[in-house]
Formats: structure tokens, C-alpha cells, sequence
């Protein structure tokens, strides 16, 4: 459904006629399309920030600019580069302008609040010192920690010390052959039991998860089908597999079927043989997007074209449904009717590594033709008993309902930061019911000036662009967490944080402009001497000194 209020162009997804009538609760999805003006802006503000960067480099070839950067050596001028000009290009005269949004060093729990290394750079950005003090108390929400696993106190903590003194830290060995611990075994068949499926296997690797064995279930003679905005690993092991690849719009079911059609009645390029399988690839939730998959519609097409479906749950698990088994819970499906169910520890459980579950067939299968599990170690003992405390949890094995209390109060505090973040005029895409907040900035100058905003009010963010996102939709994005207060919650929404860095960098909706009672929040150089009426826009012009101009328009 297309919707035209007054001054915006927004595109809604519903479970109206296109639901097929699959959905037994609304599913409401928003996304915002990018104004003509700010999209014409942001263009104007990467081309200015390029040319830059090519008289940068001429200033560089010339001697009159140092190069940080690494480069060739002299003699080797003449040889096949071993480093991509245009990657680096992008490096160093655009990332490196605001490389201190990244990599910022904590020396605390990454809970609900973190404590950062304090750093300055002496060289805009190509370095960095460390000064010595510590910034406290800064509200966190970057992390995946969904469910407030990541701590160092309670019964996972305690759980995880105690296996650490039993089995030690690292065990040295792969699976088959001296690293399979009991430890292991119990993991597996609680992951199984908890995803409802036959059989779960783990590995040590989120990332490796997809990516060594997506390979081991396609190869050459059959096709992937890939949503456009699945994460790297899923596109690296599509990649890997040898298999045909084609990749549909994100999250639309039309595109999906067009392309399950075409390939049932085409077959394979040139020779028309049918596929040897055809296998789909989603996600449960969509990390850049904060959009959730339309698994019901996924699921009735996979069936009637006689697909298979790989869903991996990521962010997914743990953080959506009543009982916290993700995205087939949230929308009360079975879990047999999901071939490969694959997920991560590293987010909702506060651990580490991935796992896939599924028919007992299918995981032995990959016990023996998994690169992920024949060649990799095993996982660390501690963190397998983060994973069996946590997920007993959860399940309120561990006699309390400490688990489904942080599972409900993660869905209340998701509901409530994206009802405050819409009732500010802020434009936030995604599922109303996903933890994962995108927040949009548009401009390439608004990406470092917000998270550096942020950070002097004690709240760290993270900030994407370019090539992590399109490049008209910079974006800041939330992660909600059940440790999360509401005491937190409020403090990064009310003035003075995002209320007045909204009006700062106009990334309000044009309909909630600054306001007058926002107005003496600002600093002193930046009021107007009356109402705010116009735009605000940000452009990225300077040479390394002044990283950016504010043009404001009253």
C-alpha cells in the first residue's frame, strides 16, 4: 500500500490482500522514501567530498601532503597493484574523515552502559592517542546485547567461571577429533529442543556459519535465490557454493514468485535442464533495515514451487516471539516447515558462534561435509555454558522468569523507543515490533557530526553510510535491549540529545522542525534570531581541518 500525507512519501507494508490472508497478527513495516531535495544534496555532498579527494591526492603525488596510506613501494610501480585504487581511494578521503565514530575502545561489561578509552588524533584520524581517562557511564546502544546477556555478574556469569575452572579455556582440538566435549553435546540437543527441531549443531563462527555451509547444501546446477539486503555471509557462502545466484527485491513476494516461476519453467541457462535444487535465502530480521521477513508468504511459496528455505535468524532469535525462539515464533509457524534454521550466540545470548537446526539427516550430513565443522576448533567451554545458561534461561529451566520477563520487557522497550522516535518527527524504518532501529541521516556529513554529537551527551551510537547502505540513506541505528531503563530510553530521546541534535542536523520529518521550546536548548552561536521555518543541510567540504560546514536557512 502506497500512502501520500501531505508532505512525505512513505511506503507501508501491511498484511492486507498480499498477505494472503497467512498473518494472525498485524505486520506493519514503514519506509520512508528519500526526499528529491535531500537525495540531490546528499549527490552534491559525496561529489564535492570526490573532488576533494582527488586534490588531495594530487597534493599527495606532488609531496606537498603527506600519505599516510599504504601504497606500492617505488620499485614495484610497475606490477599489478596489490591494492584497489578506487577502495582505497574511498579510505582515505572519505572513511578516514570519520573513522573515530568506529572502533572506539571499551574497558567495561558491554551492557546497557559502557565505558570508553578516551582518544584524540593528532592527524585527523590516521592515528590516534589514547589520553588516559575514561569515559563513564555512556548509555549503549550499538550492541546487540537484546536480551542483557552480556554481563559479568548473575547466573550466567557464575555458570560460565565455574565450567572455566573445571574445563579451562580452550580445548585445541576440532569436534572429530579430541575436542567434543559433553559440554558440546548438551548445547546441541538444548538448541534443538529449544528451536523445536530434530537435531542443532554449533559452530565457532557466526560468520562461518553461512558461509562454509551454503556450500555444503548447493553447488554447481542449482540456484539461490538471495534477498538483495542479506548479510555478507550469506552472500559470500552463495558465492562459494558455485550455484547460480540471482537476487530478488528486498522482502517482496512478488519479485520472489516471478523468479521461482522463471526458474521452474526456463530451468538452467542454455541446456533448460531443470535445477537440482532451488534453494531461497532470508534473514529472520534485517540489520540495516530493522524490517522483519515475511516468513508466512516465504514459507506458502517454497511449498507450492517446492523450494528450500535457509532462514538465519541472527537477530532474529531470541528477540522476536512470546517465547523468544525468533521469527517462526513470532509469527506461530512450525518449525519443520523451515528446512535450515540457522542463528548466532553472539547477540540475543550474549556468547559467541552460530548454529543451524533441522532434520537429523541434514545435520548429519553436514557433521561430515561442513568445512565450518570438520576443520574448525571447538567452541571455547566457557562460552558454551554462556549458551546453556542463557538459553535455560529463557526457557525457564533455570526455575525462574528472568527469561521471559527480559523477553517481554525487550518487546516493551522496542514499542516504546520507536512510538518516541515516530512522535518526535524522526523518520526510523522497519518493523514496529524490531529491536533494530535505523534512524536516517541521508548526508554524508550528518554521519560523524551525529555520533560525535552523541558521544559528548554520553551516548554512543552507530553510525552506517556508503557502502554499507545505499548511498542516499546514511543512517544512525538503534539497538534496543531488555537491560535497558526507561530512565535510559527517555534520556536519549528527551532534549538535550536527540531533541536538539534533530534540530542540529535536521533530521526531524520537515512537519516537526525546531520548535521554539527546542530553541534555547541549542548553543548560543547556533539560534536563530527567530523561528526556524526552512531546512537545515549539511555539507561535507573541508581539508582535513574543517571537516564540515553547517549552512543553515531561517
Amino acid at each position: 500500500m502506497y500512502c501520500y500525507p501531505e508532505d512525505k512519501v512513505q511506503h507501508t507494508a501491511c498484511n492486507g490482500s498480499n498477505g494472503l490472508g497467512l498473518y494472525s497478527r498485524p505486520f506493519i513495516e514503514s519506509f520512508e522514501e528519500t526526499p528529491m531535495l535531500v537525495a540531490v544534496l546528499t549527490y552534491m555532498g559525496y561529489g564535492i567530498l570526490t573532488i576533494f579527494g582527488y586534490l588531495r591526492d594530487f597534493l599527495r603525488d606532488w609531496k606537498i601532503e603527506r600519505c599516510h596510506v599504504a601504497r606500492e613501494r617505488e620499485e614495484q610501480r610497475d606490477f599489478v597493484p596489490l591494492y584497489q585504487d578506487f577502495e582505497n581511494f574511498y579510505t582515505r578521503n572519505l572513511y578516514m574523515r570519520i573513522r573515530d565514530s568506529w572502533n572506539r575502545p571499551i574497558c567495561s561489561v558491554p551492557g546497557a552502559k559502557v565505558d570508553l578509552v578516551e582518544r584524540v588524533s593528532p592527524d585527523y584520524n590516521w592515528t590516534f592517542d589514547y589520553t588516559g581517562k575514561v569515559v563513564e557511564g555512556v548509555i549503549n546502544m550499538g550492541s546487540y546485547n537484546y536480551l542483557g546477556f552480556a554481563e559479568n555478574t548473575g547466573y550466567c556469569a557464575d555458570a560460565s567461571a565455574e565450567v572455566t575452572m573445571k574445563y579451562g579455556v580452550g580445548v585445541a582440538s576440532t569436534r572429530q577429533e579430541m575436542g567434543n566435549l559433553d559440554r558440546h553435546e548438551e548445547m546441541e540437543e538444548l538448541v534443538a529442543k529449544f528451536l523445536g527441531v530434530e537435531s542443532a549443531m554449533a559452530f565457532g563462527m557466526g560468520f562461518a556459519t553461512n558461509s562454509m555451509n551454503i556450500p555444503a547444501l548447493t553447488g554447481k546446477g542449482c540456484l539461490i535465490l538471495s534477498d538483495e539486503l542479506n548479510h555478507a555471509s550469506l552472500v559470500l557462502g552463495a558465492r562459494l557454493s558455485g550455484s547460480t545466484i540471482r537476487v530478488f527485491k528486498h522482502n517482496n513476494m512478488q519479485s520472489l514468485e516471478k523468479m521461482l516461476r522463471d526458474a521452474i519453467v526456463h530451468g538452467q541457462p542454455r541446456t533448460h535442464r531443470p535445477w537440482k535444487k532451488i534453494l531461497i535465502l532470508v534473514e529472520g530480521i534485517y540489520s540495516m533495515e530493522g524490517s522483519i521477513v515475511r516468513l508466512p508468504e516465504v514459507i506458502a511459496l517454497k511449498k507450492r514451487y517446492r523450494a528450500y528455505l535457509y532462514l538465519d535468524e541472527a537477530h532474529s532469535i531470541g528477540a522476536l516471539g512470546p517465547g523468544g525462539r525468533g521469527v517462526v515464533d513470532y509469527f506461530g509457524l512450525d518449525p519443520r516447515d523451515v528446512d535450515v534454521m540457522m542463528g548466532t550466540f553472539t547477540k540475543s545470548f550474549g556468547a559467541a558462534g552460530g548454529y543451524i537446526g533441522g532434520r537429523k539427516e541434514l545435520l548429519e550430513y553436514l557433521r561430515s561435509h561442513s568445512h565450518s565443522a570438520v576443520y574448525a576448533a571447538s567452541m571455547s567451554p566457557p562460552v558454551v555454558e554462556q549458551i546453556i545458561a542463557s538459553m535455560k534461561c529463557i526457557m525457564g529451566e533455570d526455575g525462574t522468569t528472568l527469561g521471559r520477563d527480559r523477553v517481554q520487557q525487550l518487546a516493551e522497550n522496542t514499542l516504546y523507543f520507536r512510538r518516541r522516535l515516530t512522535e518526535m518527527g524522526f523518520i526510523i524504518y522497519g518493523n514496529n515490533d524490531s529491536p533494530v532501529v535505523p534512524m536516517m541521516l541521508y548526508m554524508p556529513a550528518k554521519i560523524g557530526a551525529f555520533g560525535r554529537e552523541m558521544l559528548k551527551r554520553n551516548i554512543g551510537v552507530v553510525v552506517v553510510g556508503f557502502p554499507a547502505t545505499p548511498i542516499i540513506e546514511s543512517r544512525a541505528r538503534f539497538c534496543i535491549s531488555a537491560a535497558h531503563t526507561k530512565d535510559m530510553l527517555d534520556t536519549v530521546t528527551i532534549p538535550p540529545c536527540l531533541a536538539q541534535n534533530g534540530c542540529l542536523f535536521h533530521i526531524k520529518d520537515i512537519k516537526s522542525a525546531c520548535t521554539p521550546s527546542l530553541l534555547p536548548l541549542l548553543p548560543l552561536e547556533l539560534k536563530p534570531p527567530f523561528d526556524v521555518t526552512l531546512s537545515v543541510f549539511t555539507l561535507s567540504l573541508g581539508l582535513g581541518g574543517i571537516p564540515y560546514f553547517m549552512i543553515y536557512r531561517y
